[in-house]
């Protein structure tokens, strides 16, 4: 197995790796061109005039991440006295109610991820992106959840689904080797835009940096390559609706590349996951592979969530698909700190839940004004965990019940707007509000159409974790 040079990360402790001779051929790219955040959007940096990226704030943001889609919203959160921080976050998540809920589809499938459009108009609304296990994207009016269109990802399956953060364009990779990009306003059976990758490459993953400028995808594993595919993203007033790449990182992952995450505020920072265990960060101001890996951090275990947290985004939070969570502090890069915060190989087993129990994770979310880590987790039979993360473990906050009758997939939670958008495999898509719940809402069951589920999605017991420990 091929690994990673520069620091490899397990456990708390440190080790240097020799850098690899010479960087490998199928390196099509000199290097990516830096985006001065200081700068307009048509000014870059060719390599020679790259800097090393610093970890900049991002403000007034409320990151949400699930194991499929990462969303943001906007908006600053309502300020929180530090003594009843708990007690109220608390209070705001056990408040809500389901007032909306998606209308019946033709086609019942599970509901992997969500993200809504980060540039709301007020005459028109905002919308919300729900990808689908048959390989489509859902566009929703994000207060009704009325259906507005869909789009295909065919001949592929889709992975991932995310608006652009200055646009209503919404993204999604693809099977076939490509990444698409529609207007989510507009009724079409083809993208505005494909960016191509290389040939036999199948995307399984991407993420868009936060100025719309680069996008980059990870692929499944390829004979002795796991690709991370980059592009330049930018519109220009003599635009091509089909995108060449722009180059590729080959040596840094061996297996499949099931997550990649850019920075909230810096552009030039992305994060990447795998099924070899391994999250790496990396520089895209340098130019060369190995001198833009900042970073490896060792999970153990296949990568199937990554997201930025803490102070200035300064921290990473990873989960595999066997149920572990793993959180590193990049600030103890250059001291003798270790960067593992936690490291649970499975929570499920360590984990108390309050009249209930824990069956798997399904994403994180960072509270700024609160600077805490939230993870969300359920039960398979619809429940949803709110869990409080700091370097002693996950502790049970509150829970939602009453809304999905089976496992859900995929979040969005509006902390400002007291707002959360659920999906799962009872193809329900709920908005829960503080209020009075919805009169005609009816408990779904779960839905058996596993024929039609994506081979790369994490795929739970129908068993809870508790019933089985007792066996």
């Amino acid at each position: 197995m091929r690994r990673p040079s520069a620091l490899v990360q397990s456990e708390g402790s440190k080790q240097r790796r020799a850098a690899p001779a010479s960087v490998r051929a199928r390196w099509l790219w000199s290097g990516l061109c830096a985006m001065d955040q200081s700068a307009s959007a048509s000014s870059i940096f060719l390599p020679n005039q790259s800097r090393r990226a610093e970890f900049q704030p991002a403000v007034g943001r409320a990151c949400v991440f699930s194991s499929s889609s990462v969303g943001f919203a906007a908006e600053s959160f309502i300020p929180l006295d530090v003594s009843t921080d708990m007690e109220k976050i608390e209070d705001q998540f056990a408040s809500l109610h389901i007032v909306r809920r998606s209308s019946e589809p033709k086609e019942p499938t599970y509901l992997l991820g969500i993200d809504t459009s980060k540039t709301v108009q007020a005459e028109k609304g905002g919308l919300v992106a729900v990808l689908c296990s048959n390989g489509s994207i859902r566009i929703y009016d994000k207060e009704t959840l009325h259906l507005l269109r869909e789009f295909s990802g065919s001949p592929g399956l889709l992975s991932g689904v995310s608006f652009a953060n200055s646009c209503d364009n919404v993204y999604s990779a693809s099977t076939d080797g490509t990444v698409k990009c529609w207007d989510a306003r507009v009724a079409s059976e083809k993208p505005v835009q494909l960016f191509k990758g290389y040939p036999s490459c199948s995307f399984i993953s991407f993420d868009i940096n936060c100025k719309d400028h680069v996008i980059c995808a990870g692929a499944e594993k390829v004979d002795e390559d796991a690709l991370l595919v980059f592009w330049d993203a930018r519109f220009t007033s003599q635009d091509l609706s089909t995108r060449d790449p722009l180059g590729a990182y080959s040596e840094t992952h061996s297996d499949d590349i099931t997550q990649v995450r850019f920075h909230p505020s810096n552009p030039n920072l992305v994060v990447s996951g795998s099924t070899d265990g391994l999250v790496n960060v990396f520089d895209l101001s340098a130019d060369k592979e190995e001198d833009a890996l900042v970073a490896t951090c060792n999970s153990v275990s296949s990568v199937s969530c990554i997201g930025w947290c803490g102070k200035d985004y300064k921290q990473i939070y990873c989960m595999t698909h066997d149920e572990g969570f793993c959180w590193w502090d990049l600030n103890h890069l250059d001291t003798d700190e270790p960067i593992t915060c936690l490291n649970m190989q499975d929570v499920r087993e360590i984990t108390d839940v309050k009249d209930g129990h824990l069956d798997y994770l399904i994403g994180g979310l960072y509270h700024e004004k609160m600077d805490r880590l939230f993870v969300i987790g359920g039960t398979n039979t619809g429940k949803i965990h709110l869990l409080s993360c700091t370097s002693a473990g996950l502790t049970h906050v509150t829970s939602l019940h009453g809304g999905h009758a089976a496992t859900v997939r995929s979040f969005c939670w509006n902390v400002s707007e007291d707002s959360l958008l659920t999906g799962g495999e009872d193809a329900q898509l709920l908005l829960w509000k503080p209020g009075a719940m919805e009169k005609t809402f009816t408990k779904k069951d779960s839905l058996k159409i596993a024929s039609s589920v994506q081979q790369r999605v994490r795929v739970h017991s129908s068993d809870s974790y508790k019933k089985r420990k007792q066996q």
